[in-house]
């Protein structure tokens, strides 16, 4: 029954953010999918949580149903996808990037699309020229600590640390920790 409840909110919510979603273009008008992605944002409570899956599940590349997209979470680019049973914390921002089934993101952590989204030109002037956005990767069943910043492919059943700052790709069930993120020796996951 309770099943049936979630799936019959979740059909409501999404008849509610069609009108929203249609306006971006699904997506596709960049300046429309912002704003109603950060209206989404603030949405409170249970209420709220629906109205984000809704609205992403029309205007991401890939949104499962059965997610969890939590209050001031924000997709910054429609091309994401959140697969079955992610969750995404309080206060994330999430750029071009793939969330694996299960892998829960805790409050305030930023996935970026990739090392190059800003450059300089040759008088040190910040230039959209050679700028690059690449999708990065959180594998299946990973848990990225609150506040860590992600620039890198995390493989699957890995752990990012609370505040660690990904630069390089993370090996499939590796823990990784710091500025940047190194792997911890088995040693200090148990001694943790």
């Amino acid at each position: 029954m309770r099943q049936l409840l979630k799936r019959l909110a979740g059909g409501v919510f999404l008849a509610l953010a069609f009108p929203c979603a249609a306006a971006s273009g699904f997506g596709r008008l960049p300046g429309v999918f912002s704003f109603f992605a950060h209206l989404c944002a603030l949405a409170p409570g249970l209420v709220g949580d629906y109205a984000r899956v809704a609205y992403y599940r029309m205007t991401l590349r890939s949104c499962s149903r059965d997610c969890e997209i939590s209050f001031g979470a924000l997709f910054a680019h429609p091309q994401a996808t959140v697969e079955r049973g992610a969750g995404v914390g309080p206060y994330c921002v999430i750029g071009c990037a793939t969330i694996g089934a299960g892998t829960r993101l805790g409050p305030a952590v930023q996935v970026l699309s990739g090392r190059q989204q800003h450059k300089r030109d040759s008088q040190g002037r910040l230039t959209d020229d050679g700028r690059e956005f690449v999708e990065v990767v959180i594998g299946e069943q990973c848990w990225i600590g609150a506040s860590a910043v992600v620039l890198a492919n995390v493989g699957d059943r890995s752990t990012v640390a609370a505040g660690a700052v990904v630069v390089k790709p993370v090996a499939p069930g590796t823990t990784v920790a710091g500025n940047p993120a190194r792997p911890l020796a088995k040693q200090d996951i148990d001694a943790g």
